[in-house]
């Protein structure tokens, strides 16, 4: 009777401490995965084994599991330099921006590093790549900078002659075209370069004075003009109007609810002149590419300034 109470207690032993495995693969289904993390086992104190045990046995409990996702391949850890991922520094070296952008995990993750401080390899100072930020305390570098690959656009009215930089130019062929849903868009004005804008500064001086002018213009190598990745359209029907005609047009109202699904936004609106330094100006549109727009509109950003966390820049430093 003795050998039978004793080989009793020592199957009940066995099924309770010997059963994680067991018990593991019932919660489970199979061996925990690579990736998964289960919560270590707990204990607690159950009721005796057996009628005439005098000291409770203590029975290992096993919780819930509870499940942490890994990152997903491509994502960078929360927190991580962007610049650290596999394939950005290639996609930079490679002049490939919407590489680089995916690189970076998407638009979100993009900018969210670049606000942050955790992309040091992303220069928003620099004039090649379509997230280059030019304000009147971020002139360019050189102050003369002129794109390698200005091209004459295709498919659009173009009133002076001007041109935009490869990439931009196809965007705007695309704008244009799909606008015609509402009416003509023309280019009024597209790159400048700096000697361009040094005279059309001037002028601007001299017919407001200066103060005025720094509101409606930008000095020589603080223009995004000169960037060939901005420009600005007028709406015609037959004749076309003047820029400060768009805003009461269709094609002003098409501009502002869709020109970011072909990578254009809208530089300077209302209500942002604190920010900008500028007085609205619902025809200057800036090229950004389809990814960063997105993620602007999306976002309901206004200014470039607050979408990579800049500071303002009302005003020129000298």
């Amino acid at each position: 009777m003795r050998a039978a109470r004793a080989a009793g207690l020592m199957v009940v032993g066995i099924l309770l401490v010997g059963g994680s495995a067991a018990v593991t693969m019932a919660l489970t289904g199979g061996p925990v995965e690579a990736g998964l993390q289960l919560t270590p086992w707990t204990t607690s104190t159950a009721a005796p084994v057996g009628p005439d045990l005098a000291q409770p046995a203590t029975v290992r409990v096993l919780p819930a599991p509870r499940i942490e996702a890994a990152p997903q391949s491509g994502q960078a850890e929360p927190g991580a330099d962007i610049c650290e991922q596999p394939g950005v520094r290639d996609a930079l070296d490679a002049g490939d921006d919407a590489a680089v952008i995916e690189a970076a995990g998407g638009a979100a993750a993009f900018r969210d590093a670049v606000a942050g401080g955790k992309a040091d390899c992303i220069s928003l100072g620099d004039p090649e790549r379509i997230w280059l930020v030019v304000n009147k305390t971020r002139p360019y570098d050189p102050l003369d900078h002129r794109p390698a690959d200005l091209t004459a656009v295709s498919g659009v009215r173009n009133l002076a002659g001007g041109f935009l930089r490869a990439d931009a130019g196809t965007a705007l062929t695309a704008m244009v075209t799909a606008a015609r849903s509402v009416g003509e868009l023309a280019m009024e004005s597209g790159y400048r370069s700096f000697a361009t804008q040094t005279a059309t500064y001037a002028g601007q001086v001299s017919a407001r004075g200066a103060e005025h002018a720094d509101l409606v213009s930008a000095r020589p190598g603080y223009s995004e003009h000169q960037s060939g990745l901005t420009l600005d359209v007028v709406a015609c029907n037959g004749g076309c109007g003047t820029l400060d005609d768009l805003a009461g047009t269709p094609q002003g109202e098409w501009v502002a609810a869709h020109a970011w699904e072909y990578g254009w936004i809208v530089r300077y609106e209302a209500d942002r002149t604190g920010i900008t330094g500028y007085l609205p100006e619902p025809w200057h549109l800036r090229y950004i590419g389809t990814d960063l727009a997105a993620e602007y509109h999306e976002g309901g950003w206004h200014t470039l300034e607050e979408f990579f966390g800049l500071p303002a820049a009302p005003d020129y430093l000298g």
